[in-house]
Parts: C-alpha cells; structure tokens; sequence
C-alpha cells in the first residue's frame, strides 16, 4: 500500500477555528515536532469544506481539513513506504494519531480539539496502483482487517472516487 491518507475526525468542530492551526504548524516546522522535512504552511481555511490549513513536508503532509464537511486531522503520506501493506497502513495511522495527540495538546486547541477515537477513514492516493475497484478491494482488505481490527470496514464503491475505506469501531 503507498500514498496513504488517514484521516482522524474531530468530536466539536464547531469550538475550532481553522485559521488557528497557523501558528501550530509554524511552530512544528521551528521545533521538529512531526517526523519529516517540513518545508511550510498553506492556507486554505477560506475555502468551504476544503482542505484547510496544510503543514506541507517532503515526506508527507498535515492538515486541519474539512474536506466532506467533517474536520478532521489529515496525515498524507507521499514518500513511497518500503514495508509490506499492513507496515505501511500501521505507520500511517500511528503517525496520525500521534500528531493529532500533538495538536489536542497545543495552546490554540486545548479543551477545544479532540479526536474521535472510534472512526478512521483510509484513502489510497494514487489511482494507476490502487484504482477503485473490487481488485484493489482484495489486494488490501488483510492489511485493513489486520490494523483495523474490531473495526466495521465500509468501502466507499464509487469508481469515480479515490479507493476509501470507512473504520468504525461499535
């Protein structure tokens, strides 16, 4: 699996600002604060349900997104992962919920951000290796089964659309 997206979605978007994620993301580049080379901070909180403010890196990137219309910590991996599936799954998501834990814990955010704990959504960004379809359904559903367990796996089937999985813990 490569070019991962996890997505962690926020309890109350309504107690946050997008715009506040600015200065966060300024300061991680300053301090190191997520793995990577982090090169900048785009602005795009203006835009409705878009991609909010992005913490731009080499490796990969961070976002405070509302794209769908649901806030949320967005992690996109773009370097090509050298492990296996369910490695490259596993990473991501760890690396999510550790900089989603970051931002909880910043100033701006503090008793105003909080991620959901019991729903994921898992995006694979590159439509020649993982097209949405049956194929690519079977190839990675063990990686998800395994790294998602006791989740409910909901495939999003629409062949117009990135391959993307649902998680959701009952």
């Amino acid at each position: 699996m490569q070019h991962i997206h996890i997505k962690l979605f926020a309890e109350s978007p309504a107690a946050v600002r997008l715009a506040d994620a600015i200065p966060v993301f300024h300061r991680w580049i300053q301090t190191s604060a997520v793995p990577g080379l982090l090169i900048d901070v785009a602005d795009y909180s203006h835009v409705i349900n878009g991609p909010g403010v992005v913490l731009i890196g080499h490796e990969a990137y961070y976002s405070l997104d509302a794209a769908k219309g649901r806030l949320g910590l967005l992690y996109q991996r773009k370097a090509k992962a050298d492990g296996d599936a369910a490695e490259n799954l596993r990473d991501a998501l760890k690396t999510a919920q550790a900089a989603a834990a970051l931002l909880e814990h910043e100033p701006e955010f503090a008793g105003k951000l909080r991620f959901r704990q019991d729903q994921v959504a898992v995006t694979l960004n590159d439509r020649l290796l993982h097209p949405n379809n049956d194929e690519t359904w079977a190839a990675v559903e063990p990686a998800l089964r395994a790294v998602l367990d006791g989740y409910t796996l909901v495939r999003n089937e629409n062949p117009r659309e990135l391959f993307e999985v649902l998680a959701t813990r009952a």
